[in-house]
């Protein structure tokens, strides 16, 4: 149950992910501490803390070490692949709906 919980909580953060890691910490924050209660406002603030200091994205970051802290090794992975997948699809249809674009524009100058 945990594991869904988490998958469509973090789909929710990734679809909704506009303006960088900073931007979005205020709706990670929102769902992990006052919606779920999967962590306290202690736990959030070292949240971002490691978030900050390991290298790459906040938002992956913060989505690895939140779902480890909710659901162990298995929420870690579900979350990080849940709060990146939005982005995945999104990037998946508009590539290929500039190469449909793009073949069309082919055959007209042909």
């Amino acid at each position: 149950m945990i594991y869904w919980q988490l998958i469509l909580t973090f789909l929710k953060i990734g679809l909704f992910a506009f303006g960088g890691g900073y931007a979005v910490l205020p709706l990670i924050q929102r769902e992990l501490v006052v919606n779920h209660r999967w962590l306290t406002d202690g736990e959030f603030s070292r949240l971002v803390s490691v978030a900050e200091m390991t290298p790459g994205p906040i938002g992956i970051n913060s989505s690895t070490f939140a779902g480890y802290v909710a659901g162990g090794f298995w929420g870690s992975l579900l979350a990080t692949l849940a709060v990146c997948l939005p982005s995945l699809v999104i990037l998946f249809f508009l590539h290929r709906m500039l190469k449909r674009f793009a073949r069309r524009e082919e055959e007209i100058s042909n």
